[in-house]
């Protein structure tokens, strides 16, 4: 059963939106072709986590992010209340910095980091991003299960999910859910065998 922690230990999951070309941002940075289905019931997944992992530049776009008023009847401000009571961890190439509302880590530590994290957490671990924060997750093998929501756009150019890889990467297929709005849902986990 997906989002079931069997062994009692915190996986980090990769859980983003991308296009149907495999954008995860416009060109201008703009997210704004996202389709916030509710039938995708992200509410559940939000309560599976207890702490969020970002990189520096999403972290200051969005981990303080507040909607705007009036999109109360959209469940924003409901989303973003639990987003915002989680644990957050940012990893960043910079030193020194501090934060009340989260936990700055210098990204050259990011295994003993990432292990001392999940050692902390009771629930699992959201990999919020941006690219980078991915890419270096993705290169180091740290993802362990990756939900990929494929929205029905194509924006021929913007930030690639995938870049800069430095090996193949072997997952195993868990779920397939399909929505009405036209998002699909693909849901892997890490291939433990190899």
């Amino acid at each position: 059963m997906v989002g079931v922690n069997v062994n009692n230990q915190s996986k980090v999951i990769l859980d983003l939106a991308v296009s149907l070309d495999g954008y995860i941002e416009g060109p201008n940075g703009e997210v704004d072709w996202c389709i916030m289905d509710p039938e995708m019931n992200f509410n559940t997944f939000l309560k599976q986590i207890s702490a969020i992992i970002y990189g520096r530049k999403s972290y200051d776009l969005w981990g303080n992010y507040k909607p705007q008023l009036g999109n109360a009847e959209n469940g924003d401000d409901t989303m973003w209340q639990e987003i915002h009571s989680k644990q957050k961890y940012v990893f960043t190439h910079q030193k020194s910095l501090v934060s009340a509302n989260a936990e700055y880590i210098h990204s050259e530590d990011m295994v003993v980091s990432l292990d001392k994290i999940k050692a902390q957490q009771t629930k699992d671990i959201w990999l919020y991003g941006g690219s980078s924060i991915i890419t270096s997750f993705i290169n180091n093998n740290l993802i362990d299960e990756y939900r990929l929501s494929i929205h029905p756009v194509v924006l021929g150019s913007g930030k690639p999910l995938f870049e800069h890889l430095t090996d193949r990467v072997n997952l195993i297929h868990v779920e397939t859910n399909t929505y009405q709005s036209g998002v699909v849902q693909l849901i892997y986990n890490k291939n433990k065998s190899l």
